[in-house]
């Protein structure tokens, strides 16, 4: 009976240190295919992003600059890792990651459920709102959700952006006009073709301000609907994003994000980067 049982625990040993063994394997698999491992050997990280103000834009000296901009050039110099900046279309912007044409996505990108099935998000490294602009004289009076929920009445958005579903939700009587960019959008709304536009802060206010002799907002500095941003990445990598879910922790709790949030969201002070005022639409 002891020989019996000393041979069983052998066999449990055994087996026990080849699952091990086995584990190791894999979880070294897994460490070897890692983007992070590729970035490590090359020194450099490639971001792909979409222009649009202020997340990412072109400075005076035709430069990119922006909130998106700072967070990739501070993730890139906190690794002594070269960046390689890669603008991309939004609408293309998730295929061309899957494609490997860069290493993740810094550019804005609310993390949504539907987004979430096609790429792994890290935690949040900030959080937008929505909000709308309109026509005054094409809406006067306006003030409620119902007042813009109607047939006859046309709103403005950037396609492929997360405000796409939100207004489909609140409006499902109106038409909707997408556009490539939110200055097309406003533009839009300034030469009263459209009643309204649904854009991310803080480009609504932003925008009316500049504008204020033919934009307001009809629902005053209520703001809607709060979406985490995080960094994008492909599927199948955990090492990566624990390795962004830690850069990220880091520049929370440290305050630089959310100074930097502050910076490009809560002020004015980088419009000197910029020749003109970029919310003037002329």
């Amino acid at each position: 009976m002891i020989r019996r049982n000393l041979l069983f625990g052998a066999i449990i040993v055994s087996a026990l240190a080849s699952g091990q063994v086995l584990a190791q394997g894999l979880a070294s698999d897994i460490a070897g295919s890692s983007t992070l491992e590729e970035i490590k050997k090359s020194k450099t990280v490639r971001v792909g992003f979409s222009t649009f103000v202020p997340w990412a834009m072109r400075n005076t000296k035709g430069e990119f600059v922006g909130f998106e901009i700072d967070v990739a050039k501070k993730f890139a110099e906190d690794n002594d890792w070269e960046l390689e900046l890669v603008p991309t279309a939004w609408d293309g912007i998730i295929p061309a990651l899957l494609a490997g044409k860069f290493d993740v996505i810094i550019g804005g990108m609310s993390a949504t459920p539907k987004r979430a099935q096609t790429v792994n998000f890290t935690i949040p490294y900030a959080y937008s709102t929505i909000s709308l602009s309109a026509n005054k004289k094409m809406t006067e009076g306006w003030t409620t959700f119902e007042d813009f929920d109607r047939p006859d009445v046309t709103l403005a958005v950037r396609r492929g952006s997360s405000n796409v579903e939100w207004m489909k939700e609140k409006f499902p009587n109106a038409q909707f006009t997408y556009f490539d960019s939110d200055p097309l959008a406003f533009q839009e709304v300034l030469n009263g073709n459209a009643h309204g536009v649904v854009s991310s802060e803080p480009k609504p206010s932003l925008y009316t301000l500049a504008n204020s002799d033919v934009l307001f907002k009809p629902f005053g500095d209520q703001k809607f609907n709060y979406y985490p941003g995080g960094f994008a990445i492909r599927k199948g990598d955990p090492d990566f994003l624990t390795f962004l879910n830690t850069w990220i922790q880091l520049h929370v709790s440290n305050g630089w994000l959310e100074a930097k949030n502050k910076y490009w969201f809560e002020s004015d002070g980088w419009f000197g980067e910029i020749e003109d005022n970029p919310f003037v639409i002329k």
